[in-house]
């Protein structure tokens, strides 16, 4: 029969041998003052004596199949026995006597708690500038505006959940963005979050953060998740204006003597902003068949193969009209004897409806692509 326990504190750790021993002495004093059963499963990493330090000291060693952060915690949480788990990095910076506050948050009534670095004090050096100032804040400014939340430190490594708010993710990303995965996943089931002020330190030891690496993971799966705000928008808003430039000055007739280089800046417009909007749709698309997000709106109605095909006949009849329209150009310059062309009006919608037909073509052949994964599946991890 398994011992039923309180409590489970999961450290990653990649080379940590300077720190790990307080950590872990820190956690058992912890564990006795709070008169806690508790377990610590310590995910190693490292090529330094890590390891042995805290399997001397009692901790559940395990060795984690890849390297990264998140993948450091998919292979440690099903080891979790504890009705409540912290998760904190092993490196010093975070202080491991505070967990008791992390556990009356959760015992108030909090699904998840986050310590926030900037609701708290971060120490001199503890953060380089760019991170403090420019970087933390702003990626965590993203996310509040793309889910409509209310973060103030979405990287924290610090934080705490009930085993019953674990079992209602479904978390999968093996870098640093699994953070960013874990608090848009209970965000967005629902779950109550409480962010907690904590104190942030210098670590001890050389820092593995890469600064535009790890910054770029968040970002890229932030927007992969919810793309349309920063992605499809801008680009749906960019083809309808170079659609209206196009429409207006060629219904006014004299483009070619007055109004040619806003012409051709519109179809510019119209087909680099519809390039944008599909890339955000195919973001979508993948989320969805990866079972990042879920089947809805327009993604369902492209998903489905009859549209699908609809779709990739629009795009035939728009790239056949470039066509036909393009080589009429061809035929009249050739009668010239290969004069100077003159039809800039002509050519440069011949190449437009090219171009944007072509660009749905390739955009549901990619589609069609990526379903080939799709099992017909309709939920992921947010239902």
């Amino acid at each position: 029969m398994n011992e039923e326990i309180d409590i489970t504190v999961i450290i990653p750790t990649l080379d940590e041998e300077e720190t790990i021993e307080e950590c872990i002495t820190t956690i058992n004093s912890i564990f006795v003052a709070e008169g806690l059963k508790g377990e610590i499963i310590v995910a190693d990493s490292s090529t330094d004596r890590t390891a042995d330090i805290a399997n001397t000291l009692g901790a559940k060693v395990i060795h984690p199949s890849k390297k990264g952060y998140g993948a450091a915690y998919l292979t440690a949480l099903p080891h979790a026995r504890g009705k409540y788990i912290v998760m904190a990095d092993g490196d010093g910076t975070y202080d491991f006597s505070e967990i008791p506050k992390f556990l009356m948050a959760l015992d108030a009534g909090a699904d998840m708690v986050i310590g926030s670095r900037f609701l708290g004090t971060i120490l001199p050096g503890a953060m380089a500038p760019l991170h403090q100032y420019i970087g933390n804040p702003l990626l965590t400014r993203m996310v509040n505006v793309l889910f409509k939340s209310h973060f103030s430190d979405v990287h924290s490594g610090f934080r705490a959940l009930k085993r019953s708010a674990l079992e209602r993710l479904t978390l999968s990303t093996v870098g640093m963005e699994f953070a960013t995965e874990m608090i848009i996943q209970a965000w967005r089931a629902g779950l109550t979050i409480t962010e907690i002020p904590i104190i942030y330190r210098p670590r001890r030891s050389p820092s593995k953060l890469h600064s535009f690496a790890d910054g770029w993971r968040h970002v890229r799966f932030v927007l992969l998740i919810n793309p349309y705000p920063f992605i499809a928008i801008p680009g749906l808003i960019f083809s309808g204006i170079g659609f209206l430039f196009m429409t207006l000055f060629a219904l006014r007739g004299d483009v070619t003597s007055s109004h040619l280089h806003s012409f051709i800046l519109g179809a510019f417009l119209l087909c680099g902003g519809f390039q944008v909007l599909v890339t955000g749709i195919l973001f979508k698309t993948y989320a969805v068949i990866n079972g990042f997000e879920q089947r809805s709106g327009i993604i369902k109605k492209i998903m489905d193969y009859h549209n699908l095909e609809m779709l990739l006949f629009a795009g035939g009849i728009i790239f056949l009209l470039g066509l036909i329209l393009g080589l009429d150009l061809i035929v009249s310059w050739i009668k010239s004897g290969f004069g100077p062309l003159t039809e800039i009006v002509k050519a440069t919608t011949a190449l437009t409806l090219g171009t944007i037909g072509l660009q749905i073509i390739i955009f549901g052949i990619f589609i069609s692509i990526l379903m080939l994964r799709d099992n017909g599946n309709e939920t992921g991890p947010f239902g």
